[in-house]
């Protein structure tokens, strides 16, 4: 391993155009949010907009770090209070018979550190994944460019998106025998229908680590790594029922780790469709997720989750800011969704301070 490279405002570089093609990215996504409210009758998020579980846990930072990883939340060990919001990527509510990219949001409540907006309510960090390590549409530009092939594909009836994924599947293991990776776009259309507890989570694009740049991720240790890969059967509310089983019996364990940039060049922050290769820089266990046995099933946590809350990448600490152009056009984008989905569901927006907050 490289040695990690240290944290400057040149890193970034605004794309060419940026401002005006993240306008119209944000507008765009707006239009299609307010256009599934009105069919609903009521108003999603723009993405990731079907939850299957709020979960309430502890996120332990581990002691004796290495300089260099204790950065930020994770500079001194403790323990945080932690909401996990799992859900599925996209900005409509399809069958869970439906195998699409899943996603797990963290917000760590109460945590030191100066604020991205301090104009913003509370003093959380959140921090949000994806089953998937890279984003096929890596830079502003090229999300723009994919917008329209996504919104087709999601718009599809069930049956022709699962055969969608199975297509990409089987090219996937072509690409994969002919000793190349799959490309993002593949490992997106790829995803499969596996237990969403069993999944490792990625954040895809970069972000500040105090002194440094990393990319974080969490990943299932235990008893909960032993799902990795446990295929799933169900109809509309699969996964959600799955959930509601799980926990009322059992809890789950998950390490959060962190992968530090050691190369600008192989490792941008730029574009998040470029894996970072783990023998540049390993993913390092800097601390423990844990979530207890709870009632998953409670409508008033359901609506709590759905209706006030928002994750939001720019909702937490400068030390964890978010880099590159896709991170840059999520600031203006998630902003966009939590107005207009409080707004028309007439409900305020609440920011916890702590997890008696939350409806149990």
């Amino acid at each position: 391993m490289g040695q990690a490279i240290r944290y400057s405002d040149d890193l970034e570089q605004v794309q060419p155009d940026e401002e005006r093609i993240s306008q119209e990215i944000v507008a765009h996504m707006a239009e299609q949010q307010a256009a599934h409210a009105l069919r609903h009758r009521h108003a999603h998020r723009d993405a990731h907009a079907k939850s299957h579980a709020l979960l309430a846990g502890r996120l332990a930072v581990h002691e004796g770090l290495p300089p260099a990883y204790a950065q930020g939340i994770f500079a001194e060990p403790g323990t945080y209070d932690v909401l996990v919001r799992l859900s599925s990527a996209p900005g409509d509510i399809h069958s869970d018979e439906v195998p699409e990219p899943r996603g797990m949001a963290l917000k760590v409540l109460d945590v030191p550190g100066e604020r991205l907006d301090p104009s913003r309510d509370g003093c959380n960090q959140d921090l949000l994944m994806v089953n998937i390590p890279v984003l096929a549409f890596g830079t502003v530009t090229r999300y723009q460019q994919m917008l329209g092939l996504l919104e087709k594909n999601a718009a599809q009836p069930a049956l022709a998106q699962r055969g969608v994924a199975a297509v990409a599947r089987t090219v996937e293991k072509i690409v994969e025998r002919g000793g190349r990776p799959p490309g993002a776009t593949l490992a997106g259309l790829a995803s499969t229908h596996h237990h969403p507890l069993g999944e490792t989570y990625h954040s895809q694009g970069a972000l500040r680590h105090g002194d440094h740049v990393a990319k974080v991720s969490v990943a299932p240790t235990g008893a909960t790594a032993e799902l990795t890969g446990r295929s799933l059967s169900g109809d509309f509310d699969a996964i959600r029922e799955t959930l509601v089983e799980h926990f009322a019996t059992a809890g789950a364990t998950y390490e959060l780790r962190v992968q530090l940039s050691t190369d600008r060049e192989a490792m941008p922050v730029e574009d998040a469709a470029v894996a970072w290769d783990p023998e540049l820089a390993p993913h390092v266990p800097v601390a423990t997720l844990e979530l207890e046995p709870q009632d998953v099933g409670s409508p008033a946590r359901q609506v709590y989750g759905d209706d006030h809350l928002s994750f939001d990448p720019w909702n937490g600490v400068v030390a964890h800011r978010p880099l590159g152009s896709i991170m840059r056009v999520r600031r203006l984008a998630y902003a966009s969704s939590s107005q207009q989905r409080h707004r028309l569901n007439d409900i305020p927006m609440h920011e916890p301070r702590s997890l008696a907050d939350v409806p149990r």
